[in-house]
């Protein structure tokens, strides 16, 4: 059998470098997708770099698009690149749609263009639910989303939809519900909390300002979300999938289990300040992954506090 090539975007990101691990143990040839910056920021997939290819091109640039696609000739595509970071979202809305809710349509378009037998993977997202009509969201669940992230995000999914029942595309959407590692940017709450439990545990720090400790998320493992988006690809038909645990816990109970892995009683540390609060809040996201569990064989592998005893562990011997 010849070997499988697969392009990804956003390759430098924590999905993308999961995601690269995970196609390459599969026997994939794995590209990666970045755009030329004057500050390379490969250290996630470091140890892999000699395993992969990297090729230039921007989702903000149609023509660099055909061109990666002509010269890496996926089978299959997967789109991570995107603006992620939700507060980031108010600050610069117009980027984040650029590249968010356009820079799919770009993508999607150089794929019907060059070559429509790739299957095609798009990074859809919880924050789509955004004021959830009902819990908890599956497949179904009407959108409201509460962030130009979260905006973009449907964008990019209902363009997805378009481009698969307009040009017959192998076009497939994973709805993923929040996903964490150690290789999660410091700027996300699970990754902040954990690195300021390590920091203050190694007396770097003496305390840790906090938004809305009371809103809940279903936080799942990185490591085994890609699998899910892989699976996406193999099925016969393209649908759309919830990816998630199927679990909710608050941030507060988040804080507690990354202070009591180091021994530490979070009260005595976490500070609450208004300027972390959004201007308009998603309180409660939990997933119904059933249709994932019964299509596609999926279930995660990886508990919550599994997962963040993982990421605080990681810290502390950054920090070390």
């Amino acid at each position: 059998m010849p070997q499988k090539t697969a392009l990804i975007t956003g390759i430098t990101g924590q999905d993308g470098s999961y995601l690269a691990e995970f196609l390459l143990e599969q026997g994939y040839r794995v590209a990666g997708m970045v755009r030329r910056a004057s500050v390379d920021k490969y250290e996630r997939i470091a140890h892999i770099m000699d395993r992969i290819e990297l090729v230039q091109g921007d989702l903000l640039d149609q023509f660099s698009l055909i061109s990666v696609l002509q010269q890496v000739q996926p089978v299959e595509v997967y789109n991570l690149a995107a603006q992620s970071f939700v507060p980031t979202s108010w600050a610069q809305p117009v980027l984040t749609a650029e590249f968010t809710a356009l820079g799919v349509t770009r993508i999607l378009e150089a794929v019907r263009l060059v070559n429509r037998d790739i299957r095609f993977y798009q990074a859809s997202s919880s924050e789509m639910f955004g004021k959830v009509r009902e819990t908890p969201q599956t497949e179904t669940t009407p959108f409201y989303p509460r962030s130009p992230y979260g905006v973009s995000k449907v964008y990019g999914h209902y363009i997805t939809v378009n481009y698969r029942e307009s040009y017959d595309l192998y076009a497939a959407s994973g709805i993923l519900f929040n996903h964490e590692s150690p290789r999660r940017g410091l700027e996300f709450v699970t990754r902040k909390v954990t690195d300021g439990a390590a920091r203050i545990k190694l007396g770097r720090a003496n305390s840790l300002k906090m938004g809305n400790i009371d809103s809940r998320r279903d936080w799942g493992f990185a490591g085994d979300y890609v699998r899910a988006m892989w699976l996406m690809l193999q099925q016969d038909t393209p649908e759309d999938y919830v990816v998630a645990t199927e679990v909710s816990h608050t941030v507060q109970y988040l804080i507690e289990v990354a202070f009591g892995y180091v021994g530490l009683n979070w009260r005595d540390y976490v500070q609450i300040d208004p300027a972390f609060l959004r201007p308009a809040e998603v309180d409660l996201l939990v997933g119904d992954a059933s249709k994932a569990r019964e299509k596609l064989g999926w279930k995660p592998d990886v508990s919550f506090e599994t997962m963040i005893e993982m990421m605080v562990k990681a810290d502390l011997e950054r920090h070390s």
